[in-house]
């Protein structure tokens, strides 16, 4: 195929030229001569011959450009209807078709189960005779907290259960650990004694991590728990939910967390043939997991284990409340700065308002850029001595 160049002195260019007088092609619109530009593209046949009107030195080029400017009186939309017209009649044009609207179903991916709906509320909170609680939903679109409180446990009015529960992966392990671990503890309390008290509160916990991996739910939960019962508080917990008590003020620390930082978890973890791995500054559990005991987490079971850490002391006087909370609070507020916070709400005052304190707690946290979920519960302790 040949290609031709016309330059200005051109016959192409020629008022007089075949290109601009060839009538066999038809007009869009019949604007001034002023404001018509050619360069629509049209064929010549081999046969074809230039017009006799043609001057004699005009070349026959193989390709033929017409342009035609719109009138600036007319819209746009006047122009392009009267086009696509005018095309129709020298020829079929297919127009083109705005397509069809997909309709994609929203859902879940991977093969996990779909996602739990967010909560209607932010927060909840709870203001008992002895206790009181207050849980703020973090960045996540679900709560994946619970809380449990059994007052007058086994017709006892001495004796209670409290626990906080913080779920990860989903809060159905965290919900079905609330509903099930006191009931559990008892019952091996029942069968084993008064005096095996701490073996009785691991094989609640382990039992209840069993019957929860049965249900084949995915999911996990750390939770810290408080039984009170004759006296004692019996303390006790998985993963980095926290217990701390206030002793004339002094805050103490009754828990441990258990995270793959800890040098005895990272070697039983190891020693199981587990690896641990700093990620973005965090110590994670086969590059996953960031606490190494919890209710759940079937998938990790064989080095993320649910048998608790357990402590046991004599309720004195001079113990005036307990704080359990989930990481949401620790990882933003001092065991220390915590008591001193709370103390003022629950002693030395007439009408002591633990459930202001919880709420200060929380919010403070939050203030600090708690991205997590946030759940505080305060026990008042003198309740039972």
């Amino acid at each position: 195929m040949s290609c031709s160049v016309a330059v200005s002195n051109s016959p192409v260019f020629s008022p007089s030229s075949s290109l601009f007088c060839n009538n066999k092609t038809p007009a869009l619109i019949s604007p001034s001569p002023a404001e018509t530009l050619t360069l629509t593209l049209t064929h010549l046949k081999a046969s074809q011959a230039p017009s006799s009107s043609s001057s004699p030195s005009s070349p026959c080029s193989p390709l033929r450009l017409r342009l035609q400017k719109p009138p600036s009186a007319l819209p746009f939309s006047t122009f392009a209807s009267t086009s696509t017209l005018s095309q129709s009649a020298s020829g079929t044009v297919l127009k083109r078709k705005r397509p069809t609207r997909l309709d994609i179903p929203v859902t879940a991916f991977g093969f996990r189960d779909p996602m739990t709906p967010a909560v209607e509320k932010a927060e909840m909170e709870r203001d008992g005779s002895v206790y009181s609680v207050c849980c703020k939903r973090g960045r996540r679109e679900a709560m994946e907290d619970r809380f449990s409180a059994v007052l007058d446990l086994q017709g006892d009015t001495k004796q209670a259960f409290f626990g906080i529960f913080d779920g990860h992966g989903g809060p159905k392990a965290a919900e079905y650990a609330s509903k099930h671990l006191d009931k559990n503890i008892v019952q091996e309390i029942d069968k084993r004694g008064e005096d095996e008290i701490d073996d009785a509160v691991k094989h609640g916990y382990l039992n209840t991590d069993s019957q929860f991996l049965k249900e084949d739910l995915r999911g996990g939960s750390c939770c810290a728990t408080a039984l009170f019962r004759n006296g004692n508080l019996v303390v006790s917990n998985v993963g980095d939910c926290r217990a701390v008590v206030s002793t004339r003020g002094v805050a103490e620390a009754l828990t441990s967390d258990q995270r793959p930082s800890r040098e005895d978890e990272k070697k039983r973890i190891e020693n199981l043939g587990g690896y641990v791995d700093l990620i973005h500054g965090v110590w994670r559990i086969q590059g996953s997991l960031a606490v190494s005991r919890s209710i759940g987490d079937g998938h990790l079971k064989q080095w993320v284990i649910a048998e608790p850490e357990t402590k046991i002391i004599k309720i004195k006087h001079e113990h005036e409340f307990l704080i359990l909370a989930s990481d949401g609070l620790w990882d933003k507020v001092g065991n220390q700065e915590a008591v001193d916070i709370a103390r003022p709400f629950c002693t030395g005052v007439e009408r002591p308002e633990p459930l202001a304190a919880c709420k200060k707690l929380v919010d403070l946290s939050a203030s600090r850029g708690a991205t997590d979920d946030i759940s505080v519960m305060l026990i008042q302790m003198n309740c039972y001595i």
